[in-house]
């Protein structure tokens, strides 16, 4: 006899409690956990406070909606805290929410950790992304199935070590004359393209990503109108485009904390391309609503205003943001990827001294400011040259090229500043042999600087049409 058996033969009690213990476990087994959950206490505009819930910053909650209403719940981030209060914001738009409605936080699915906790943004990222259009939630809107994707990434990504990443040292072809030749952009730039409404900014962005060299193209469409979403697609990004690129689309009638999300979204994509080794094109429209989105937020939970109704937590997200592009690291055989990031930045009422201008211009490598003046008189791409510069543009060309890309800016600066004289006939040629030169070479300056909308003029064709403007008799 065994000393299980010996035991039972001594204790005829302890079968009882064996098969008690054992169905015990399998109702625990079968039970399910239960969820702590907090309750709404307030809700005022965008805001709402609960009370009962312990969670970090960014997580995500469930909130009950009353029966009758087409979701049981809506879904809301934590964006903030004081003291045993929980500010919460909402993801859409939310109506009959009820004073006590319950609150639960939104755990991590299976096999995301070992432990149950508050989750994490994780959105989707691969190859099989490339031609789809989703929104910065990681959902499809094209209508053409599920997303095939690789994995699943969180939202914030570890800086990289500014030491470690490689130089600007190639040049990225755009297909833009004026930016080939005057304004070269190289490989891991960042630039911001300033432009007031209606002077041809989408154009310019189509032709930029249609005619690119580069390998990928991620487009973040962030609070610009819904109607823009298609029209960018079909008409300017076109199939040509659309083929190697991801467009996220955040319009501005999602909520903010979607905007900032699909701002964040679309660089991870970006960086998920760049670590596989291509160069990819980043072109986020735009960088001004996505501070708009951070200042509704910070505004919403008592952030006080500082520069022009901007917070201080609005100046602090721009440069985390903008400094994930730029160049990886390259490996042993000096190989890497990079993002080219070119920003769109609203200038309201054509005003360079916005403070979303001014900030963005003092962490970008450069900047296009497109001109309305230009635009009114029929010049696209409306590019106002004298007030654009690439910053790394010197590391990226020969000191030849250089010397000729100096000559055409100071002969249509001196042009643009005796134009009045000219125009009126108070200029008598003889007086100024540098100014005789510029009026007799502008008109194939002006051509230079305008191209069509279905025209390609890759670097190298830029660089020889320029050398043929400055050589011209």
């Amino acid at each position: 006899m065994n000393d299980s058996a010996a035991a039972l033969a001594d204790n005829p009690h302890l079968a009882l409690w064996q098969a008690a213990l054992r169905e015990a476990s399998s109702a625990v087994a079968q039970s399910v956990p239960v969820r702590a959950c907090g309750r709404l206490t307030r809700a005022v505009g965008l805001v709402l406070e609960a009370v009962g819930l312990r969670l970090p910053v960014g997580s995500d909650c469930l909130i009950e909606l009353p029966p009758g209403y087409l979701h049981k719940t809506a879904e809301a981030e934590v964006v903030g805290f004081a003291g045993d209060r929980v500010f919460l914001m909402p993801q859409s738009e939310v109506d009959g929410l009820l004073p006590g409605a319950r609150v639960y936080a939104l755990e991590s699915p299976p096999g995301r950790g070992s432990e149950s906790g508050p989750r994490t943004k994780r959105l989707p990222v691969g190859e099989g992304m490339l031609g789809r259009v989703v929104d910065a939630a990681g959902r499809p809107l094209d209508a053409l199935g599920p997303l095939q994707f690789t994995r699943e990434v969180a939202l914030t990504a570890a800086p990289i070590n500014p030491l470690s990443r490689a130089p600007i040292d190639s040049v990225l072809d755009v297909g833009v004359r004026a930016i080939n030749g005057l304004l070269t952009v190289g490989r891991g730039q960042r630039m911001g393209l300033f432009a007031g409404s209606g002077v041809g900014k989408s154009v310019l962005l189509g032709m930029m990503a249609r005619y690119t060299s580069a390998d990928v193209i991620v487009v973040g469409l962030i609070g610009e109108r819904g109607r823009e979403v298609k029209d960018f697609i079909d008409n300017t990004l076109g199939a040509e485009g659309m083929a190697r690129a991801v467009v996220v689309a955040a319009p501005a009638d999602t909520s903010p904390l979607l905007r900032l999300q699909g701002a964040a979204y679309a660089t991870c994509l970006a960086e998920y391309f760049r670590d596989q080794g291509k160069n990819v094109l980043l072109i986020m429209d735009s960088l001004t609503r996505y501070a708009m989105a951070q200042r509704e937020i910070a505004l919403a939970v008592g952030e006080p205003p500082a520069t022009k109704g901007y917070p201080p937590s609005v100046f602090a997200k721009l440069p985390t943001l903008v400094e994930r592009a730029g160049n990886g690291e390259r490996d042993a055989n000096g190989q890497g990827g990079s993002i080219t990031a070119f920003y769109t930045v609203l200038t309201e009422g054509d005003d360079l001294q916005d403070p979303i201008a001014d900030a963005a211009r003092a962490i970008l490598d450069g900047h296009v400011v497109l001109s309305r003046s230009l635009a009114e008189a029929g010049h696209y791409p409306a590019i106002d040259i004298e007030a654009s510069i690439s910053r790394a543009m010197t590391a990226l060309i020969e000191p030849a090229q250089f010397k000729e890309v100096s000559g055409f800016k100071q002969m249509l600066s001196r042009y643009q500043r005796n134009r009045d004289l000219i125009s009126v006939g108070a200029y008598a040629p003889g007086h100024d042999a540098h100014l005789d030169h510029a009026i007799a070479l502008y008109p194939k300056m002006e051509a230079f600087l305008q191209q069509a909308m279905d025209e390609r003029v890759d670097y190298h064709a830029a660089t020889s049409q320029l050398h043929d403007v400055l050589t011209a008799a």
